[in-house]
């Protein structure tokens, strides 16, 4: 917050702050009814401390702990909350102004009795406000919940006590069914720090509701969920809880013998290095560790890899190394081509096949017959998701004018698209999680404002939304196998048990996760993207929570697969060791790797008894032997571990590199070869394939459909392109 906003409220507060007599006995009700037909107010009675102490209770020389929320009659019914919560809203709507809003905020907070140090711990910390803020409750011995908050900011307080006002005292069901669009209206309207602050109604909300689930468990005696593994990031190193996390965590810091070893093949061969996001631990950590030494090591998502190696071939680079899936090695092998760099050799990491199951889905009749559908349908565009094989993009665009799509870039695609061309169909493939999330997210928009739906893409509103959702179509039968693991079972859990965590998730996950963590988002506690996306929302609140410069714990959600991790670790220390606190603030980061249970890899009792350990920086952990390097996890993926990814070993790129010049082809299977084969209408089905990554290359420079595609659109059979 600015000085100017601070000056401001200050000098509301200065203007109604209750008298300083210190006899005042009586409080005046904050929201006193007027013309309703709501339970009269006489029904309300203030109190000023009918509860039993806060859990853990006070030490008797700390200040005596007073309630000033509001109790109710026992002849009061179930509707006793949405009254109250409908008579909340009805006051701030009345208040027109959003000073006079943040005014009222203000003289909310002067009824609100501070917490005792005692409660003012991390372990009552509520996540994702910009003002610390600190919540106890406790199920009383009538099965009601009874809740005490405090902040360090005035207006969150204010915030704090409107919630107890509508929760103390209201049944534990009664407060589940309280949701965060329930309090959409109570929009303050402060002109600084907007998303934040109204966010604080929407967070506080789930941390009350996070521990009335907690005490309802202990009441009746459930067994608690067991924990995600995860791992705790601080400046002082990392902590792994659980063995999925320790097998994680021992690949972070690699074996400096392997790093040297790669760097010198690298560095007098010439050789660069493009790998997904989603590798081996034990690789990641490795490439991490060499970049220092070598510049040409670029991990990324799969859009990034094959600009990086034009990059790297326009610096001098003789070979390219792709660390993916066969795809990825296609693009990179076609996209060097294009830019002039045929002489330089690409390398898988395997002389098997490397797969991936939703580019598998694009390349059956069953997606061929969906797009002979489209071509039917004129005008239609394909945009077909940038994880398929080139051979697919190829015959594809023969069928339909074809662009692709990354998971950042898709919405905007598609909102483009419509946009630009009159009537337009858009058939989208071929991951039907996706497809089913863009559409569910634009029937969310029909119900914004025009001004909010002009923020996300100018040339729309409420009416174009709603004449589009007709005309888009997405291929319902392709599923990625490791985003499909987030399903119902972990859903469940995170809601249960995280809920007031961060959440992030790939646009690939069903549609159970992609809700939940959209409506995260919405309360600035969430992000849905791309695995660059989840990088950076992760960056972006490591990096607010430092400038904060007060004691924090962030927890996130690991919405998508878990070889991610080693890319955030490396961001977050970076980012933990290169702030300078001015009062050494400690900021933990811990990373939740969400587990399906059928599919972790059980290791029996016997077995475990010798387990060996591993130095971990300054830390010493038990080792415990997953599937496959390290891994924690069968290759079920319930740990969102990609089994195919996971074909991309170090040892194989080391024998590549050590082969490199293959003079005696030696490695001459795990070169990625050209396409030689010709589409139907006798073109190359590199050219033809490349041509819808030239065309979203346009996009993303121009942030418009190239012309050419355009015409492709409008006329299919006159367009430039060779169609029988």
């Amino acid at each position: 917050m600015d000085s100017s906003t601070t000056a401001t409220i200050s000098s509301l507060k200065t203007t109604i702050s209750p008298s300083p007599n210190p006899n005042r006995a009586k409080k005046i009700p904050i929201f006193p009814y007027k013309k309703t037909k709501l339970p009269s107010f006489s029904n309300f009675k203030p109190v000023k401390c009918i509860h039993s102490p806060p859990p853990n209770p006070k030490p008797s020389n700390s200040s005596p702990f007073t309630c000033t929320a509001v109790t109710f009659s026992p002849s009061q019914t179930t509707e006793l909350v949405p009254s109250k919560l409908h008579h909340l809203i009805t006051e701030f709507q009345s208040l027109s102004q959003p000073i006079d809003r943040v005014k009222r905020l203000l003289h909310c907070a002067t009824f609100l009795s501070p917490l005792p140090e005692s409660s003012r711990v991390d372990s009552n910390r509520v996540m994702g406000c910009t003002a610390q803020v600190w919540l106890e409750a406790q199920l009383d011995q009538y099965g009601k919940m009874k809740f005490w908050a405090d902040s360090d900011s005035e207006i969150t307080r204010g915030f704090c006590y409107c919630l107890m006002w509508v929760l103390d005292g209201a049944t534990p069901d009664e407060v589940l069914k309280v949701t965060t669009e329930d309090l959409t209206a109570l929009n303050v309207g402060l002109p600084v720090g907007a998303r934040s602050r109204v966010n604080t109604w929407h967070n506080v909300l789930v941390s009350m509701q996070k521990r009335a689930r907690i005490l309802v468990a202990e009441r009746d005696g459930k067994k608690d969920f067991d924990p995600f593994p995860s791992l705790v990031i601080s400046s002082d190193g990392i902590q792994a809880k659980g063995s999925y996390a320790e097998a994680q965590a021992r690949y972070l810091f690699p074996d400096e013998s392997k790093v040297q070893e790669l760097v010198k093949e690298l560095k007098e061969k010439k050789i660069g290095v493009v790998a997904h996001f989603y590798m081996d631990p034990e690789v990641q950590g490795v490439l991490t560790a060499a970049q220092k030494h070598w510049p040409h090591i670029h991990i990324s998502d799969s859009l990034v890899m094959a600009d990086s190696a034009v990059k790297m071939a326009e610096a001098g680079c003789k070979f390219i190394t792709v660390l993916g899936v066969d795809f990825m090695s296609e693009n990179v092998r076609a996209i060097l081509d294009q830019a002039g760099f045929g002489e330089v050799g690409v390398y898988r990491m395997s002389n098997e096949r490397i797969g991936c199951s939703l580019a598998e889905a694009a390349s059956t009749p069953a997606y061929m017959n969906y797009l002979g559908a489209a071509s039917g349908s004129p005008p239609s565009l394909h945009v077909i998701y940038i994880n398929t094989s080139l051979e697919t993009k190829a015959y594809a665009h023969e069928l339909v004018p074809t662009i692709t799509c990354t998971s950042s870039n898709v919405v905007q695609t598609i909102l483009q698209a419509f946009a630009q061309i009159p009537d337009l169909n858009v058939w989208y493939g071929p991951d039907s999680y996706m497809g089913a999330n863009i559409s569910k997210l634009f029937q969310q928009m029909t119900m914004m404002s025009d001004e909010e739906i002009a923020e996300i893409h100018p040339a729309h509103n409420g009416d174009s939304i709603r004449s589009l959702l007709p005309r888009l179509h997405y291929y319902q039968d392709g599923t990625c196998i490791v985003h499909h693991l987030f399903g119902h079972e972990v859903v469940e859990k995170i809601n249960e048990m995280y809920c007031d965590a961060f959440l992030t998730a790939h646009l690939e996950v069903p549609g159970e996760m992609f809700s939940l963590a959209m409506e995260a988002k919405r309360r600035g506690m969430g992000v849905v993207g791309s695995t660059q996306n989840i990088l950076d929302f992760i960056k972006q609140r490591v990096q607010e929570a430092l400038d904060r410069d007060v004691n924090d714990h962030l927890r996130f959600v690991l919405g998508t697969e878990s070889g991610m991790v080693t890319s955030i670790v490396a961001a977050v220390r970076h980012l933990l060791l290169s702030t300078k606190s001015s009062e050494k603030a400690k900021v933990n980061v811990e990373i939740v790797f969400p587990v399906s249970s059928d599919s972790i890899t059980r290791t029996s009792t016997a077995s475990t008894s010798g387990l060996n350990s591993v130095k971990v920086g300054d830390i010493i952990l038990p080792v415990i032997p997953g599937a496959a390097s390290g891994e924690g996890c069968s290759i079920h993926g319930g740990c969102a571990s990609c089994p195919y990814m996971k074909m991309n070993s170090l040892d194989s790129l080391l024998k590549v590199c050590h082969h490199l010049p293959d003079e005696k082809n030696k490695v001459a299977a795990y070169e990625a070869e050209r396409f030689k084969m010709q589409t139907l209408n006798g073109k190359s089905i590199a050219d033809v394939g490349c041509e819808p990554i030239l065309h979203m290359r346009h996009f993303q420079a121009t942030k418009e459909l190239p012309d050419k595609l355009v015409c492709q659109a409008l006329s299919p059979n006159s367009n430039g392109r060779s169609i029988s």
